[in-house]
């Protein structure tokens, strides 16, 4: 226990020596993924890290407590139907906590709570970022705040198409976040391996990867962005893409969707209307983001030994 977080004794012991650990988000869990499917998800995900020798520590507030590594009971909670969980990022940590509220984190919540443990390396699905008509709106993520205070390193596949990607990497850069392409010099955009814009650089093997992150740590406060496109198998056909976008776009205009509650609803839409292709693209983009973190995790571990 610290003063204002939970550890997990497995999560806590291996800090303790030194071991790799990675952080994994609930928010996908809970507001991501259907019930029955997103636990098989966590416990894959959970499996992935602990086969490629790190410890898993999945993270969420539950009864006002942020837990940083779930047991299995927590993590059946987390993902059980019905279990209506508060979505939080960070700026909704204090309000949770001091009102004994549940809820799953988001990248922005999770990063930061994992950066409180000690956890410096986070596997997630997408970044949050700039959206379309944010010089009006003021709508930018708190993702890209908290990647510029916290030294957590985001495994992820980009960012989604709707948003303005030009504007999201611009920020990045203007607030000191390395973005890093893992084998590709284009910047993935979730369910495509490419949005057509470049990253600044590139690396080809954790072991690059842990370099550039352990050099970065050691000149700058800020995090770093490890892009890592989808599985090729697994992108979504770019014709299907660009039709559930448009009809998605229009869905939240007619609903007058905005803020916090856009992403949910967008990915509802690709999952119902793609008729469970973008389910598919999601789950292994999420596990592939999974292992490469925990590669580049025992990667840099090596490093401080």
């Amino acid at each position: 226990m610290t003063p204002q977080l939970s550890l997990h004794e497995e999560v806590a012991s291996a800090l303790a020596a030194g071991d790799p650990v990675v952080a994994l988000e609930s928010t996908i869990l809970s507001h991501g993924l259907p019930p029955g499917r997103n636990l098989d998800v966590a416990r894959r995900l959970e499996k992935v890290v602990r086969d490629g020798g790190a410890v898993p520590a999945t993270i969420a507030v539950l009864d006002g407590v942020p837990l940083i590594g779930l047991t299995g009971e927590q993590l059946e909670r987390v993902c059980a139907p019905g279990a209506d969980l508060d979505k939080l990022s960070l700026r909704d940590i204090g309000p949770a906590v001091g009102l004994g509220r549940s809820g799953a984190t988001t990248v922005a919540s999770t990063a930061a709570l994992a950066a409180a443990a000690g956890i410096g390396m986070f596997a997630t699905g997408g970044l949050g970022g700039v959206h379309q008509g944010a010089a009006q709106s003021w709508d930018v993520s708190a993702d890209l705040g908290v990647l510029a205070k916290v030294p957590t390193t985001v495994v992820c596949s980009g960012v989604k198409s709707v948003l303005d990607i030009a504007a999201t990497l611009e920020v990045l850069e203007t607030n000191s976040v390395p973005v890093l392409g893992y084998r590709t010099g284009e910047f993935p955009a979730f369910y495509l391996r490419s949005s057509g814009f470049e990253v600044p650089w590139r690396v080809d093997d954790a072991a690059q990867a842990a370099a550039v992150i352990a050099a970065h740590r050691a000149h700058a406060s800020s995090g770093v962005l490890l892009a890592n496109p989808i599985p090729e198998a697994s992108e979504m056909d770019r014709e299907l893409h660009d039709r559930l976008l448009a009809e998605g776009l229009e869905l939240l205009k007619t609903r007058g969707v905005h803020g916090k509650d856009v992403t949910p609803v967008l990915l509802e839409h690709f999952h119902t209307a793609s008729e469970g292709v973008s389910l598919d693209a999601n789950e292994a983009l999420v596990l592939s983001n999974a292992e490469l973190a925990t590669e580049v995790a025992v990667a840099l571990a090596g490093t401080a030994a």
